[in-house]
């Protein structure tokens, strides 16, 4: 995992994942370092990650007041309920669906549970932090949010992108990345992670960006790209053409063949008499 400091601010938890045939993805969650502390999002659940560990790196557990749970698909859940135990005090903020979709897999302790939808606020000592619905989502209970202190908008799964590299997965700010990279990355991004986006009318998916495009905020922070300062209207230009962006079409099961052909070990030689 990359742990680094964006200012006095946050702090990002930053890991990756190789997807075969696309690239490597940035599985992001963050520290916001407000006067009642913020986790945002608890990684991945794989066996060989250990997020409460690399979270007591940055933070001790048991002073964390809150945790914001983007939506609560797997690459946002993998701490969650091992940093409930740790941060006896923290509560969880989702949403009714995220709460039901939870469920069915794990108790959720609802007297722990903070209900916020899109446009409602949360106090957190110093700062407050407002709730909006990202243009690009995959799941009807993601919730991102703007740091009126910082201006830092967390912004889910939007505005990722998948990256040709490691290296560039694992670099600190968009910046180190390429126009033409970052652009084909996040148009991919849109069109895998929110395929109905080819089926909206464009002037109104349009118009869900203009309030980010008002905010202008200072960076924003997605779960699957390196932090991006300075660069949200450019970011909103490109998730702008997301509409018209070729459909992604994943590999067929003969696709799948011909990549488990390359990884099946060589045929076991004769032993010599």
């Amino acid at each position: 995992m990359n742990i680094h400091r964006i200012g006095s601010a946050v702090t990002v938890l930053g890991d990756q994942l190789e997807v075969p045939g696309i690239g490597f993805l940035d599985v992001n969650s963050f520290v916001l370092h407000a006067r009642e502390p913020v986790v945002v999002d608890t990684g991945l659940g794989l066996p060989d990650r250990d997020f409460l560990n690399d979270l007591g790196t940055v933070i001790d557990p048991a002073d964390v007041k809150w945790i914001w749970l983007t939506h609560p698909d797997r690459d946002h859940t993998g701490g969650l309920f091992s940093l409930l135990e740790a941060a006896p005090n923290a509560r969880l903020v989702t949403t009714y669906l995220g709460v039901g979709i939870m469920s069915t897999e794990h108790p959720v302790p609802l007297d722990r549970v903070y209900l916020l939808n899109p446009g409602q606020s949360l106090d957190v000592g110093d700062r407050t932090l407002t709730g909006f619905r990202p243009p690009l989502f995959d799941s009807p209970a993601t919730v991102g949010f703007y740091d009126d202190s910082s201006g830092i908008c967390f912004s889910s799964d939007c505005f990722g992108a998948p990256l040709p590299t490691a290296d560039l997965a694992a670099c600190p700010d968009v910046r180190d990345i390429s126009a033409d990279a970052l652009r084909a990355g996040q148009l991919l991004w849109a069109t895998v992670d929110s395929p109905w986006v080819h089926n909206v009318d464009r002037d109104r998916f349009l118009a869900t960006l203009r309030p980010l495009h008002d905010l202008n905020p200072h960076a924003i922070l997605s779960t699957h790209l390196p932090p991006a300062i300075g660069r949200s209207a450019e970011l909103l230009d490109t998730i702008a053409r997301a509409p018209e962006a070729d459909p992604f079409v994943g590999p067929d099961q003969l696709a799948l063949r011909e990549m488990l052909a390359g990884f099946e070990p060589a045929a076991q030689q004769p032993a010599a008499h």
